[in-house]
């Protein structure tokens, strides 16, 4: 991968992290969620702001992951 395809590839990822982080703060009601993980939605009572939440926890982490990975 060129220099300039990896730039873009990480701001590309940051947005979709940008993304996840709001969406999860919405449907968490706070930001607790980066402190505990997983468990700070798990057990939200309405089931669809859990399933928001799961979706976009999902692809939270893999953006984490995939920014490790290129470094």
């Amino acid at each position: 991968m060129s220099l300039a395809q990896i730039k873009n590839l990480n701001r590309r990822l940051d947005n979709l992290a940008d993304e996840a982080t709001h969406e999860l703060n919405k449907a968490c009601g706070n930001e607790l969620w980066q402190s505990i993980g997983f468990d700070a939605f798990d057990g939200l009572l309405d089931l669809e702001r859990r399933s928001i939440a799961n979706y976009y926890y999902g692809q939270w982490q893999t953006v984490r992951e995939i920014q490790q990975s290129i470094g």
